[in-house]
C-alpha cells in the first residue's frame, strides 16, 4: 500500500518527488575496485550503483514549518508525513476558542506532554479569531529570529480556503500531507506506521460513551461500520476527535492513568486528568 504523503503548495500544484532524479547515478562515486576484480560489470554500472546521498541530499533541507496542532491522529499523521519528506518542524501550535468549548477543546498538559515526547516546542494560545492568531504566533517568531518556510495542516476535507489565505498572506509553503486522501487509507496508513490513536469525544447522537477511550486498530473501521455506516472513519464530520498516545517520532508513550466521563454540549468527553510518560 502507497502511504507517501501528497505535498501541496499554497497554488495548489501536488510536490511530488521527481522520481527520474532520484535514481540518477553519480558515476564518479562508484567504486572501480570493484569493477577490476569483476564485482560489477562496469557496463551495467546505471543498473547497480544508486547515489543514495543524492536521494537523502534532495530530501533534506526542504524548509522549516510550522504544524497546526490538536492533539489528533490529522495533524499528527500530517507532522509525521512532513518529516518524512525532509522537512523540519519548529514548532507546534495550538489554538483554543475562548468564546466557547468546542469538541477539539483537551488538556493542555496532553499537548505539552505530546511536545515533550516529540522533543518539539509547543505554543498554546487562546483566540477570537484562529486566522488572526495563527498569523500573530508565526509573524512573533519570526521577529525572534526563526526561519518559517511553511505550515502544516492535517486537513482532509475542510477549511482549505482558510489555510490557503493564512500561508498566501503569510509567504508560507501550504503542507497538506493528507488532503483528498481516501479515510480508510489514512487509518490503514495510521495503523501500518505503528500510531497508537484513542478517542477522547464522540458526538453523543452517534456514538455512545463506551466508544471514548477506544484505540483505533485493525478492527475499528470494521466495528465502527457496523454500529454506523454513515460515521466517516477519520470522523471527518464532526463524529469524533482522537488523541495520539503514541507514534515513531515519540521518544516515549503517554498513558492516561486518569479520566472521566462528561456529556458536554451533544458530545461525549473523556477528560484526562493524569498521565504518565511510558516506555516505548
Amino acid at each position: 500500500m502507497n502511504t507517501e504523503p501528497v505535498l501541496i503548495r499554497s497554488d495548489g500544484i501536488k510536490k511530488d518527488d521527481d522520481k527520474s532524479d532520484n535514481c540518477k547515478i553519480d558515476k564518479g562515486k562508484v567504486d572501480k575496485e570493484k569493477i577490476d576484480k569483476g564485482n560489477l560489470d562496469e557496463e551495467d554500472v546505471d543498473e547497480e550503483e544508486v547515489d543514495e546521498k543524492k536521494v537523502d541530499e534532495e530530501k533534506a533541507d526542504k524548509g522549516r514549518v510550522v504544524v497546526s496542532w490538536t492533539g489528533g491522529k490529522d495533524g499528527c499523521l500530517a507532522c509525521y508525513g512532513a518529516i518524512l519528506e525532509g522537512f523540519e518542524v519548529t514548532h507546534l501550535l495550538n489554538f483554543r476558542e475562548i468564546r466557547r468549548r468546542g469538541s477539539h477543546d483537551i488538556n493542555p498538559a496532553l499537548l505539552y506532554a505530546q511536545a515533550e515526547a516529540l522533543g518539539i516546542p509547543l505554543i498554546h494560545k487562546d483566540f477570537i479569531s484562529y486566522e488572526q492568531e495563527f498569523k500573530k504566533a508565526v509573524r512573533n517568531l519570526r521577529n525572534n529570529g526563526e526561519k518559517i518556510d511553511g505550515a502544516v495542516f492535517g486537513h482532509i476535507e475542510t477549511h482549505r480556503k482558510l489555510v490557503d489565505r493564512i500561508c498566501g498572506e503569510l509567504c508560507l509553503e501550504l503542507i497538506m500531507p493528507l488532503w483528498q486522501k481516501n479515510s480508510r487509507q489514512i487509518i490503514n496508513s495510521l495503523i501500518d506506521s505503528g500510531f497508537e490513536v484513542i478517542l477522547i469525544s464522540v458526538k453523543a447522537d452517534l456514538l455512545g460513551k463506551e466508544w471514548l477511550g477506544r484505540k483505533i486498530d485493525e478492527n475499528f473501521i470494521c466495528d465502527l461500520k457496523k454500529h454506523n455506516p454513515s460515521i466517516d472513519p477519520c470522523g471527518e464530520n464532526g463524529e469524533f476527535h482522537t488523541f495520539v498516545t503514541d507514534c515513531p517520532l515519540f521518544k516515549n508513550k503517554i498513558k492516561v492513568t486518569e479520566s472521566e466521563m462528561v456529556l458536554r454540549g451533544g458530545y461525549w468527553f473523556l477528560e484526562i486528568s493524569k498521565l504518565e510518560a511510558g516506555k516505548k
